[in-house]
């Protein structure tokens, strides 16, 4: 719970052996950086270093420079200088008196000359950074009152708009209402500006109550301004970053068509808000016959538009794939069967060279698993081609690699799934097993859907294409999951004998480790050699900064799960055995790498609960040779040193001890 958490990062009291100090407070503390939400990347662009957005990253009104912005003002054609000025210096002194006289009767004559002057003065004491937050406000509160009234006069100048967006940023709710309210009317002009854009995203995260009345001003632009090089990121934000369902459906309301438009416009009552809730599917309501087909085509048709301008950047906003998700929806609802597939087909043609660009986003997502599902063979080859550069990036996105395992799941031409997409998850799997999300991808190849490593949530919205993958796709799932499975597994068992220790020493990259182990096909000695050969090491590590394997508990948890030979399942009480993994195979090859010296010191360490599987090994399924051996490592000497050991797990290693010896 926060609360808790937050009270036990307090400072304790003397008495409790806290500090008789407290922290130095300064005076001016720095400003802290205000941490904004960031749209979904798609999978087709690439991750630029500084981790920001390309192409929406707001301005930062703190790198101004006045100056700079003042000389850009001076063309090179009014430039005074002549060969006597190059020579006598006194002479280009006198030159470039004459352009700064120039450049300031220049910039007197252009309008509100006078008002931005006074502006950008108080403007440079609002913007400082290392300012306590009172001064801040008074400087915020002067500056409004120079601007006061004349915000939609200079907001579409480039050192202007700065100084409003200062106004949004650091002034209270009150300043940035004025600021909305004074705008009213001109949000359209102001989004497609290159500089205003970024006050108008600012406006609409942080003025609420305005956030309904300025989606409205977009109402019938809402195509074109996707279009816009400017604007487009602003719809994009507001759709989904910032709206509600309400406000959302403003903004989609323009994708139905004239009919739609003409006949529902709204002004935010509380009976039209209800109504706009349900999207598409409410406008639909009431609507047969040739109507019907009318607001169907007509929401065709403006996708197709932006489909067919991808270089616009539009293909990749949430709004887009939410409205051809509505679209894909209403299609599924058509009662012809016939007609069904036939829109289906229509608007999957327009749009599948760029699906790679909507994987990214819920509905997209949504869309493009949908496309699979209902595809005929062709389709889906197509789709995977689509996919296929950015398999790696898809895998580590939430919403992206659901495309992935929907392929895997439906497409019967498992030699195809195998060459263009299991492949590439397992050259990449080093760096999957970084993050959650690679990892689930990696998981998929194995053991797909296990509660163990996805959520029900992650299960159900899995099989949502369950249903439609019984009436298109002939192979059971099973015999497709066995042979997803196969082509996985000589990759991935490359991987561990690769970089199986060292990943195994990583708490996410041991539960990798050990599924591959437990559930791959094919020769696993190799990899148990990679795995077992650290144990071999000195124990304890000579090396503080390194510990002994054993001594990670998540890697010592997988070594014990491999000499069980499966996962302890809390349900039975248990071990739930893998018919893909031998432990005694494992136990055999731990004897004879490993050795009797380190494995009676772990026992006496960390390892007595991974010795004592050992043993139970060897009892259960070792040979005569096997059993004699290792109950001759465990002497009277040795048995009792770990009698009188601290150890955690000395009860049950001593229990299997004396098994062995029955």
């Amino acid at each position: 719970m926060p609360g808790l958490q937050s009270a036990s990062k307090k400072r304790p009291a003397i008495s409790q052996g806290g500090s008789k100090y407290k922290k130095q407070h300064l005076e001016n503390p720095p400003l802290k950086e205000e941490k904004f939400q960031k749209r979904s990347r798609p999978v087709t662009q690439p991750i630029p270093a500084s981790g920001l957005p390309d192409d929406d990253e707001d301005e930062d009104e703190e790198e101004f420079d006045d100056k700079e912005a003042g000389e850009k003002e001076i063309e090179a054609s009014e430039m005074i200088v002549d060969d006597a000025s190059s020579k006598d210096p006194n002479a280009a002194r006198e030159s470039h008196k004459v352009q700064r006289v120039l450049q300031e009767q220049r910039r007197a004559a252009k309008p509100h000359s006078q008002l931005l002057a006074d502006a950008k003065r108080v403007w440079s004491l609002a913007r400082q950074k290392s300012i306590p937050s009172a001064e801040r406000q008074k400087h915020v509160k002067d500056l409004i009152r120079v601007i006061q009234g004349k915000v939609k006069d200079i907001v579409l100048k480039h050192d202007a708009s700065r100084i409003v967006q200062t106004v949004v940023k650091y002034g209270g709710q009150k300043e940035r209402d004025q600021v909305a309210m004074e705008l009213k009317g001109h949000y359209k002009a102001l989004a497609q500006s290159k500089y205003s854009k970024f006050l108008v995203t600012k406006l609409i995260r942080l003025c609420p109550a305005h956030r309904a009345s300025i989606l409205l001003e977009f109402q019938s632009h809402v195509l074109r301004l996707l279009l816009h090089r400017e604007a487009s990121a602003v719809l994009a934000d507001s759709f989904e970053l910032y709206a509600n369902a309400y406000e959302r459906s403003i903004l989609l309301r323009d994708f139905y068509g004239k009919e739609v438009a003409l006949f529902s416009q709204t002004q935010g009552s509380e009976p039209e808000k209800a109504d706009a809730k349900k999207g598409f599917h409410g406008v639909l309501e009431g609507l047969e016959g040739e109507r019907r087909k009318r607001v169907l085509a007509a929401l065709k048709e403006n996708l197709t538009t932006i489909f067919n301008n991808s270089d616009k950047g539009a293909i990749t906003h949430a709004i887009v794939h939410r409205a051809l998700w509505e679209y894909l929806s209403a299609v599924n609802s058509t009662e012809d069967e016939s007609e069904r597939e036939k829109l289906r087909k229509e608007i999957f043609e327009s749009c599948q060279d760029v699906l790679a660009e909507m994987v990214h986003t819920k509905d997209g997502s949504r869309a493009v698993r949908e496309f699979i599902a209902y595809g005929t063979a062709k389709d889906r080859k197509q789709i995977i081609k689509v996919i296929k550069p950015h398999v790696e990036r898809m895998c580590t996105d939430d919403e992206a690699q659901l495309v992935l395992f929907t392929a895997l799941d439906v497409i019967d031409d498992t030699k195809l799934t195998a060459k263009s997409l299991v492949s590439d998850i397992t050259t990449h799997a080093p760096a999957l097993i970084n993050t959650p999300q690679g990892r689930r991808a990696l998981f998929y190849l194995l053991v797909p859907r296990s509660r163990r490593h996805f959520t029900p949530a992650q299960i159900t919205i899995i099989a949502e294409t369950d249903p439609i993958r019984g009436k298109t796709s002939k192979k059971s799932a099973d015999v497709r999951e066995g042979e997803i499975r196969t082509a996985a597994s000589e990759g991935l068992l490359k991987f561990v004998e690769d970089n199986g220790a060292e990943a195994a020493r990583d708490t996410g990259g041991s539960l990798v480790v050990l599924e591959i182990m437990l559930y791959a096909d094919g020769d696993k000695s190799s990899a148990i050699q990679s795995l077992l050969q650290p144990l071999a090491s000195i124990y304890p590590s000579e090396d503080a900064s390194k510990l002994h394997p054993i001594d990670l508990p998540h890697t010592s948890r997988m070594y014990k799960s491999l000499f069980q030979g499966g996962h302890f399942s809390h349900s039975s009480k248990s071990v739930i055995h893998s018919p893909s993994f031998l432990p005694s195979a494992f136990a055999s090859a731990f004897m004879s790498i490993v050795g009797k010296d380190v494995t009676i010191t772990m026992a006496g360490g960390e390892g007595a609960f991974v010795i004592a599987e050992f043993l139970q090994r060897i009892r259960e399924e070792g040979s005569a040779e096997e059993k004699r051996t290792v109950k001759g490592w465990f002497s009277n000497d040795v048995v009792e040193r770990i009698k009188k050991s601290e150890t955690k797990g000395r009860n049950v290693l001593l229990e299997k001890i004396n098994a062995l010896s029955l």
